[in-house]
């Protein structure tokens, strides 16, 4: 899961051989985007969403207060861009539903949730904190997690099932990186994946 916007490219020709493709240098607006997103971030996860100010977030980022407003034109809009993110769910599926629940956990605990200035983290971390937050987190989740995953169940009670696997995922990353419960925090990922891998498949796939 990332942020990154992908890299234009741009085709070139000499008088020898086929065209050759180039990456588009990142235009100066790109650049400052990308760092007003960094910054608030960064900012969003050190003093809350709420405590969160335009200004502070501009200075963090160098930029002046107007070109935040220009970017994103209030804290919310910035709050919501800042911590979006997407699980690749294309990628991490396969045939075997054991290998693509270990392919989401071992990505919410190697990357996703493990980043502390991440989307997920930081939007895990204002949501405890911030009812705006929190109710973006509602949404995100029932929309990136819940309705995909119980879209793939076929057993009774399959939204139920898709929201206790989201449920014990979030639970994990939660305790592992915010909270720093030492029994998770201090746990080997492959232990991890080992114990919570049957469990999360059992929700998933209970007849697999």
């Amino acid at each position: 899961m990332t942020n990154a916007p992908g890299q234009a490219a741009r085709r070139t020709s000499g008088s020898e051989g086929p065209a050759a493709e180039a990456p588009l240098p990142e235009r100066k607006g790109e650049r400052t985007r990308r760092r007003i997103l960094t910054a608030a971030r960064r900012k969003f996860a050190e003093v809350g969403y709420e405590r969160a100010t335009i200004r502070a977030i501009a200075a963090e980022a160098d930029v002046d207060k107007s070109s935040v407003i220009q970017y994103f034109g209030s804290k919310q809009n910035l709050f919501r861009e800042a911590v979006h993110w997407q699980i690749p769910h294309d990628e991490l599926t396969t045939s075997d539903p054991g290998h693509t629940v270990e392919n989401r956990l071992r990505g919410m605990l190697d990357t996703w949730a493990a980043d502390p200035d991440g989307p997920m983290a930081v939007l895990l971390r204002t949501s405890m904190t911030s009812d705006e937050a929190a109710e973006l987190l509602r949404r995100h989740m029932t929309a990136e997690v819940t309705d995909h995953i119980a879209a793939g169940i076929d057993a009774p009670d399959a939204r139920l099932r898709a929201a206790l696997f989201s449920a014990i995922m979030m639970g994990v990353a939660a305790q592992r990186y915010l909270l720093h419960l030492p029994d998770l925090a201090e746990a080997d990922v492959e232990d991890i994946a080992r114990i919570t891998t049957p469990l999360l498949r059992s929700l998933v796939a209970p007849d697999a």
